[in-house]
């Protein structure tokens, strides 16, 4: 008697995790993603528990010619960790962390947040630059780049990952690290999902403990953006802070005559010693008038979490990004206006330094390229009801081109959304090419197509 086997049910024995499909009780949860805009219906998503798996997996989507996308912590923007009728590889339950407090480096896996990350590090004294909501996933992140509190000081999320392990597209699973697949190594540092899926990555730790940080409020005014871009010029490294035009949040610390209203933001994060403090709150008043602070000395995790309830997963976003060397009046003039006439409460804008330790590795030692740039430029809608995604989204595209003639060519990878494919190229600048050279041997069909794409 001949029986024939499903290839799913091929694909479920190989997998030690759950494969889910249409039809199943969790489908619905299996195939939401961070950015709501994205309502897609993949025809298979395997929840990876180990590197097997994710081979697995990987193997089958090749065979069975099915799109594959790779999610992470979900957050991508783009929506590139789902896709209508093709296969999701999911890292969410690969969140172990490892951490060698003598060595100062931990591992952790590929779907492991920045939450979890800061948790396991922090109870050793140690960090790394990570994002700025705790629930970000440390893949996505780090092969972006990794802007974050402690980029001054201690350099991208990227300049500190000192090793990672890939599948490729072949199925096969690939260290690399300074010795190792040297080219994988550089290009995973910038270059975002194009060659593989990470299934772990270890990172270089810094003494990080109880930082000072927070939240100071002034009206939206470009003289305060004036005062901050002066600021930031002469901060120390220690000292991380983020411009943030926004609407005025319902809290405590802000009056209510100011919720709702369009105001400046330094979202602060000082690793210094706590006798520098009042000269931190000196420097932060010297900004403009302040209409609201929450400060306070916190454990280095606590300061990643500050903007989670804002931003929980289920929201609408649509973001582009910019590069510049300076914050020029033009470009604070672009801001004042926009930041003006913010469609939502969930919506804002938020300005990163990235200079201090970030200037001190080359322009081509990672596929990061923008080593002259001082400043990342991040702004967009993000709404509630899908009935005012046109009205966001038209918002977003006109404050890109407002400030386009203010900043550099490219922008953050990792702020671009599925219309800024036309944007690869100078996004990654002189770098470009010798990243095409890496995706032509570890990705040659383009099976990792689902990313700020580089085409073989």
């Amino acid at each position: 008697m001949t029986t024939t086997t499903h290839p799913l049910d091929t694909l479920r024995g190989a997998v030690r995790g759950t494969v889910v499909t249409r039809g199943d009780p969790s489908y619905d949860t299996s195939r939401r993603v961070y950015n709501a805009l994205h309502d897609r219906h993949p025809a298979v998503v395997v929840h990876a528990v180990d590197a097997g798996d994710v081979m697995a997996a990987v193997l089958y989507a090749r065979e069975h010619e099915l799109p594959l996308a790779v999610r992470g912590g979900s957050h991508s923007v783009a929506g590139f960790g789902t896709v209508d009728d093709g296969l999701v590889v999911d890292l969410s339950r690969m969140r172990g962390v490892r951490v060698d407090p003598e060595a100062r480096t931990a591992r952790a896996e590929g779907g492991a947040t920045w939450g979890d990350f800061n948790h396991a590090t922090h109870a050793f004294g140690l960090a790394t630059t990570g994002g700025v909501v705790s629930t970000t996933g440390l893949g996505g992140l780090t092969l972006g780049g990794g802007m974050g509190h402690l980029a001054r000081r201690c350099g991208l999320s990227c300049d500190n990952l000192i090793a990672a392990d890939v599948v490729t597209a072949e199925g096969t699973l690939v260290t690399c690290d300074g010795d190792r697949n040297g080219d994988l190594f550089w290009a995973l540092r910038g270059g975002g999902g194009n060659f593989g899926v990470v299934t772990s990555l270890a990172y270089r730790l810094h003494p990080v403990d109880v930082i000072f940080g927070g939240i100071t409020c002034y009206p939206l005014d470009g003289d305060v953006a004036r005062a901050w871009r002066e600021l930031n010029a002469a901060a120390p490294v220690e000292l991380n802070v983020i411009l943030v035009l926004a609407l005025g949040p319902e809290e405590p610390f802000l009056p209510e005559r100011w919720h709702g209203r369009p105001i400046c933001a330094a979202f602060t994060c000082y690793s210094g010693p706590a006798e520098e403090d009042e000269k931190v709150l000196a420097l932060l008043d010297g900004l403009g008038p302040v209409v609201g602070r929450f400060m306070d000395r916190m454990p280095y995790p606590l300061v990643n979490t500050l903007f989670d309830e804002q931003l929980p997963p289920g929201l609408h976003h649509y973001w582009k990004g910019n590069f510049s060397r300076g914050l020029s009046d033009g470009a604070i003039a672009a801001h004042m206006e926009f930041g003006a006439t913010m469609p939502s409460m969930e919506s804002d804008t938020a300005i990163f330094p990235i200079d201090g330790a970030c200037h001190e590795v080359g322009p081509e030692e990672t596929a990061f390229a923008y080593r002259d740039a001082a400043f990342s430029h991040s702004f967009g809608g993000t709404w509630t009801d899908p009935a005012d995604s046109e009205r966001n989204i038209a918002w977003t595209r006109a404050y890109d081109r407002a400030l386009r003639p203010h900043t550099q060519e490219g922008g953050y990878v990792n702020f671009m959304d599925t219309d800024d494919q036309d944007r690869v190229r100078v996004n990654y600048r002189q770098n470009y090419d010798r990243l095409r050279a890496v995706k032509r041997r570890y990705d040659p069909d383009n099976v990792f197509r689902l990313n700020q794409n580089i085409v073989p």
